[in-house]
């Protein structure tokens, strides 16, 4: 004779309507949640970069990995981008009777906006995606949980290395981007705008200065910052099995995008109101 299954006791109706209520609070904190994990990462990440030993060749490796998916679409990329800032700010000038400024205008839009911007996405698009992929798939094979109880930190071994390859490319590439920028502008505001060169050239030193240089470069080692560590941070937390390392994928291209836009926006205001312009 079978024993009889236990009876669960009725759940008070006070209690029910309750844990919907309870329920709510963590879904609205899950963004908050996350973003606190971001930032404990990116602390962690700043951490492990001084400890010993560092992971030299698995650096150079991804050094090498970044920049060959980025090199040849950012020189490709950064022609039009010149080439449309170039014109835009020729035909503005021209409305207004200032050709003797389009190329400073211009070039100045390159170095301080444009550059950055393209060596960011472009390395969050390309290298930070397959970072990502990378990550979230030693982590749904618990290949990052094994390397913990062996001891060995993955942070420092896997994610450092390849935030600061992300961080050297994108101030390198963003060399490359402002001269073929810069070249790409010229070379259509002399020919299809019939620009003065000697204008051209004469205004970017009137209005240009070596900060501009310097707050590109910063914004770039910045952006690759960023790029890096929100691709190790959703490669490090994949949800749903190999699904949900697509899904991190995507994820972490959208988030940066965001945090692109928002940080140049800051960083922006702020060297506008500490730089003054040049004459100024």
């Amino acid at each position: 004779m079978t024993a009889p299954l236990p009876v669960r006791p009725p759940v008070p109706a006070a209690e029910e309507a309750r844990a919907p209520e309870q329920r709510q609070p963590s879904r609205l904190l899950a963004p908050l949640r996350q973003t606190g994990q971001l930032f404990a990462l990116a602390l962690a990440v700043g951490r492990a970069v001084f400890r010993r030993p560092f992971q030299v060749r698995e650096f150079i490796e991804q050094f090498w990995f970044v920049a060959s998916v980025t090199i040849l679409p950012a020189a490709l990329v950064s022609i039009p981008f010149g080439a449309v800032i170039a014109l835009q700010v020729g035909s503005l000038t021209e409305q207004l009777g200032a050709q003797s400024f389009t190329g400073g205008a211009s070039v100045l839009a390159v170095i301080q906006q444009a550059s950055p911007l393209i060596v960011a996405l472009l390395i969050a698009g390309a290298a930070g995606s397959a970072i990502c992929a990378d990550l979230g798939s030693r982590k749904i094979r618990e290949e990052l949980d094994a390397m913990e109880v062996m001891g060995v930190s993955p942070i420092q071994r896997l994610v450092v290395p390849r935030v600061l390859a992300t961080m050297f490319v994108a101030v390198l590439l963003n060399g490359l981007v402002s001269v073929v920028g810069t070249l790409g502008g010229y070379f259509f505001n002399v020919i299809m705008q019939d620009g003065t060169p000697g204008a051209y050239l004469a205004s970017f030193s009137a209005l240009a200065q070596l900060p501009d240089l310097y707050v590109g470069e910063l914004k770039a080692l910045i952006f690759g910052f960023i790029a890096g560590i929100v691709a190790a941070y959703r490669g490090l937390n994949p949800r749903g099995g190999p699904k949900g390392v697509g899904d991190a994928v995507n994820q972490s291209v959208v988030i940066t995008f965001m945090l692109l836009f928002a940080v140049n926006m800051v960083l922006t205001a702020i060297y506008l109101q500490i730089v003054p312009p040049k004459g100024g």
